[in-house]
């Protein structure tokens, strides 16, 4: 009867245990407060995104916000001015609540610019010129409504671009094959209006390579392989881009099925 009983006890312990754990991680709504690390006055409008739910919110005039968030996920906070910072959720933040968050000011070290504007006469035969020319390639194939840019006339940039024509799945693998995890957030980054909001502001892409965990080179390089002009890729925003790139990974995954 007394191992019955101790068994009962320990299988009881353990169902609680299990509970207490899942309860850890299960995803609640967080409440926090941004402040300033300067004055520890409240700031408005800095924007959070939880990099594991792949969800944004936005503080309010008191400088709160709530999110949904789960004990171990980063929550990336980002404010005009300010040191960009990655916080990770504890269960303290839960239990206790009234969590102050503080931002630290950047400092500007302003140095001197020397413009040197375009030597323009008003005629266009001799200004055209004077104007920087654009190096980029366009490659295309009779037949096709396509053109590719590849960057320097060389015969690499030939190859590249025949590679893709010829074999876009295989090219597309090597691009996304390695990333199934960053490349699943996609679909969740484009229905957030709170992260579509802040990217379509943001032209560093800062935002994209936390959420997607790369380096500003892969992206420069998915769109390349994507055949999007060098032009789009240095002045689209950052929403621009994430679209470009959902465009294309949603191709390579047509591709891919096939």
């Amino acid at each position: 009867m007394k191992k019955f009983l101790t068994l009962v006890s320990l299988l009881v312990f353990s169902i609680g245990f299990c509970q207490e754990d899942d309860s850890d991680t299960a995803v609640q709504e967080l409440t926090a407060t941004v402040v300033s690390a300067q004055n520890d006055l409240p700031l408005e409008s800095v924007h959070i995104i939880n990099l594991n739910q792949v969800v944004g919110a936005i503080t309010d005039p008191k400088g709160r916000f709530t999110i949904p968030a789960a004990v171990n996920d980063t929550l990336y906070l980002t404010y005009l001015g300010y040191k960009p910072q990655k916080i990770r959720v504890t269960n303290d933040m839960f239990r206790f609540g009234e969590t102050k968050i503080a931002l630290t000011e950047l400092a500007y070290a302003l140095e001197e610019v020397v413009v040197r504007p375009y030597q323009l006469t008003g005629y266009l035969e001799i200004d055209v010129k004077n104007l920087p020319i654009n190096n980029s390639y366009q490659y295309s194939i009779s037949g096709l409504n396509r053109s590719y840019e590849a960057g320097s006339k060389s015969p690499s940039a030939v190859t590249k671009v025949l590679g893709a024509i010829l074999n876009p799945a295989d090219m597309l693998r090597n691009l996304f094959g390695k990333r199934p995890a960053q490349m699943r957030k996609l679909r969740k980054m484009k229905q957030d209006d709170e992260i579509r909001n802040l990217l379509a502001s943001k032209f560093d892409r800062e935002t994209l390579t936390q959420l997607l965990q790369l380096e500003k080179v892969d992206i420069e390089d998915i769109l390349n392989n994507c055949n999007y002009s060098k032009s789009f890729i240095m002045t689209a925003n950052d929403l621009q881009i994430l679209d470009a790139i959902s465009s294309c990974y949603e191709e390579y995954k047509v591709l891919n099925r096939n």
